[in-house]
């Protein structure tokens, strides 16, 4: 196979013209076998194989830097530099990363994980490499989807200054995680039917150098005028007024025809742009007619499609969803937005039922927390459904334009805690810590999927801002006897005995009661509450439960510092409580990928783990 003679980075230039075709084809098949048992982002990476390889051929490795937007669809990349064995731990606790990693190779120029950062990466790479004198050449691959981003926008901006090369790839497949909206979009559709003013408009060109003597200044000062060639013939003029060089639409599934475009490319002496066209999911058919679903999948049945995993209770997500489509069939105020995750947050039958009501931006949290201001001052109750990874990219306007103001924004947090396979870049572990700070925001976490109904009724009629927390995956059944009323700032006391009392955070419920059950086989008392807010703190429990127990312990997934426990811990402190907290979480440091139970192991977020530290605390 000619797979097998790709050992190393550089090894792809020598192959023969004619291997290509077939080298792609091995390329989808083996990522077909490898993602299908694995799991992980195939329908980007089915899509960039011809523009990953033509990259390769033109780009030296790991002199050149080449920095992928997102990340997720560097498979072909990590294939092309030698990695292919590691795709069998793809995801896995200690295995390769899915997204680019600096320290898992040098021809990994850039951490990535989040959307519309590329081009500024890049630029500070050329920045780097003028000062320093150094030769080299620098690549932005960013998609047709996080160029709706702002930073995106900024860099841009800022790489028309440039007087020296500098290539973007945009990859313009029309579809991000859902599909792409906004005058972006619209304004890149328009392009990827340009192809026949492209080529009128060289016609024109090579017509009017063939005038002896006089051609080339007429095109020359055609070209300086308002009205000149470029501004009737040529694509991309968005990009040509910045003093961007813009190239293209160009065949993404056609190597030599990108790899003549991207030398061309290295020639110009500032900031050009590539308009490459692909097809997201290529080569895979389910993945082409349904590239949302296989934007990022666990293992399916290669031959259908399916799901490996069969389906089990519903999710967190999916409870938010029915819940968030029966109080809006009642209240008008209602609406919904989304950064393009309409399917990962549960929106979707909202944007079936409610259109009018349903708002996605694109991916521009930012925008759509600001946005969810605006509707909120305008008499609506908007509800901004954002993983928690990416709220991190709203928190400016999360503390200024909505509870600086006290406006009722409700921001569905989904993804809280240990997401697992994707690692460090989408581990939502600090939402906790970043909102607690912020005045006037309230914070909410169910333990169980009926408390979660409750809860997102509760936020729907609450009149300042509040954050509802909940993890991936299936809603926690148990403790279903425990459902009192949500009183404001108040904490759910479950079991009360003495000694030493367990303080849970949200879907920590079950870890928790067996941690409790754990000690009491060991002969311990032990109370348990369900903090339920984390903002505001029940500091009448708090001082309460003090007179017959001496050691608190908080429980959380979330950064032990700034989160949950060392509040509770700050408040015992300085109320001058005469009790002792121990408090459990996430240590100073970010959480690679792997399964969230080794995970939780690792950073000691276990029942064995958490109950040997009581006793020894206790003791």
């Amino acid at each position: 196979m000619i797979i097998e003679m790709i050992q190393k980075e550089n090894d792809i230039k020598k192959l023969d013209h004619t291997q290509l075709k077939e080298l792609a084809e091995e390329i989808r098949g083996f990522l077909l076998d490898k993602i299908s048992c694995t799991g992980g982002h195939l329908a980007s990476n089915l899509g960039v194989v011809e523009l990953t390889m033509a990259l390769h051929l033109t780009l030296d490795f790991p002199q050149d830097k080449l920095i992928w937007d997102v990340g997720h669809q560097s498979y072909t990349h990590k294939l092309l530099t030698g990695r292919k064995d590691g795709f069998d731990d793809l995801r896995k606790y200690g295995g390769m990363s899915g997204f680019p990693k600096r320290k898992e190779s040098e021809c990994d120029a850039f951490d990535t994980g989040h959307s519309s950062t590329s081009i500024s990466a890049g630029l500070g790479y050329v920045a780097a490499r003028e000062l320093k004198g150094e030769k080299y050449n620098v690549v932005s691959v960013i998609g047709d989807g996080a160029m709706t981003g702002g930073m995106a926008f900024e860099a841009l901006n800022n790489a028309s200054r440039l007087k020296s090369n500098f290539i973007i790839v945009l990859n313009d497949n029309n579809m991000s995680i859902s599909e792409n909206v906004g005058g972006v979009s619209k304004y890149l559709g328009c392009l990827r039917t340009a192809q026949a003013y492209t080529d009128l408009k060289k016609g024109v060109e090579d017509t009017l150098k063939k005038i002896p003597g006089t051609g080339d200044r007429i095109v020359s000062r055609l070209k300086k005028t308002k009205s000149g060639i470029k501004q009737l013939f040529v694509p991309g003029m968005f990009f040509e007024d910045m003093d961007i060089t813009y190239l293209g639409p160009v065949d993404g599934h056609d190597v030599k025809e990108m790899v003549r475009v991207f030398n061309e490319a290295k020639r110009v002496d500032h900031a050009v742009l590539v308009h490459v066209l692909t097809k997201k999911g290529k080569g895979y058919l389910p993945a082409e007619e349904n590239p949302a679903k296989f934007h990022g999948t666990g293992p399916f049945h290669l031959e259908t499609g399916d799901a490996k995993e069969s389906k089990g209770a519903d999710t967190y997500t999916e409870v938010f969803s029915k819940v968030l489509l029966d109080i809006a069939k009642k209240d008008e105020r209602i609406v919904a937005i989304t950064a393009a995750m309409a399917d990962g947050t549960g929106l979707t039958p909202f944007a079936k039922h409610f259109p009018n009501r349903f708002f996605d931006v694109g991916i521009a949290e930012e925008h759509a927390m600001t946005f969810a201001a605006g509707l909120a001052a305008g008499g609506m109750k908007p509800i901004f459904a954002v993983y928690s990874s990416f709220l991190q990219r709203a928190y400016d306007q999360t503390l200024h334009d909505v509870c600086l103001q006290n406006l009722p924004v409700v921001i569905a947090v989904d993804r809280a805690g240990l997401v697992g396979s994707d690692g460090e870049t989408h581990q939502g572990v600090f939402d906790l810590s970043f909102l607690s700070m912020i005045p006037n925001m309230t914070i909410i976490s169910p333990k169980n999927r009926w408390e979660m109904a409750d809860m997102i009724r509760f936020a729907a009629d609450f009149p300042y801002p509040i954050a509802v927390r909940y993890p991936r995956g299936e809603a926690y059944e148990g403790m279903k006897q425990f459902r009192s009323p949500i009183c404001y700032g108040k904490s759910e006391l479950l079991y009360e005995e003495e000694k030493i009392v367990i303080i849970f955070v949200g879907h920590m419920a079950e870890l928790a009661d067996q941690v409790r059950k754990g000690l009491k086989e060991k002969g311990y008392c032990c109370s348990l509450v369900n903090a339920r807010f984390v903002k505001p703190l029940d500091t009448e429990l708090l001082e309460r439960l003090a007179e017959n127990h001496d050691l608190y312990v908080t429980i959380e997934e979330n950064m032990l510092t700034g989160g949950f426990g060392e509040q509770v811990l700050d408040y015992i402190s300085g109320a001058g409580i005469n009790v002792r907290v121990k408090n459990f979480g996430i240590a100073d440091d970010y959480v690679e990928h792997g399964n969230v139970d080794l995970l939780r192991r690792e950073v000691g977020l276990d029942k064995d783990t958490i109950v040997k530290q009581i006793i020894d605390e206790y003791v």
